[in-house]
């Protein structure tokens, strides 16, 4: 791949996340869609519940020990599973690349 195709991938991929971007709210807007108390349907948002509720149902002051112990336990459990196998087949990848590297010589 030549040098030209490769700035081009670059600057468009930069300008696809700079068009991404323009649509967020500004930091610290309280009246960004995420601070509201219900969402668009009606419905409570999440956020406002893991606010006023953390400490009375877990008894602990970190909100985010909170989120991410008790209300998303089983979704950070398969967080950790993922970053585990996938450091798994890395060692095993590259113990392998060693193994067949010693018996071709070690020419690679």
């Amino acid at each position: 791949m030549n040098q030209g195709l490769k700035w081009m991938v670059l600057l468009g991929f930069a300008g696809l996340m700079g068009w991404g971007m323009w649509g967020l709210p500004d930091r610290g807007d309280l009246d960004a869609p995420m601070n509201e108390k219900t969402t668009l349907t009606g419905t409570p948002a999440p956020a406002a519940h893991y606010i006023e509720k953390a400490y009375k149902e877990a008894k602990t002051p970190n909100i985010v020990t909170v989120v991410l112990g008790d209300y998303r336990s089983i979704d950070t459990l398969g967080e950790v599973v993922v970053v585990f196998t996938a450091g798994l087949i890395l060692i095993l990848l590259l113990t392998n690349r060693r193994k067949v590297s010693a018996l071709d010589g070690g020419d690679s």
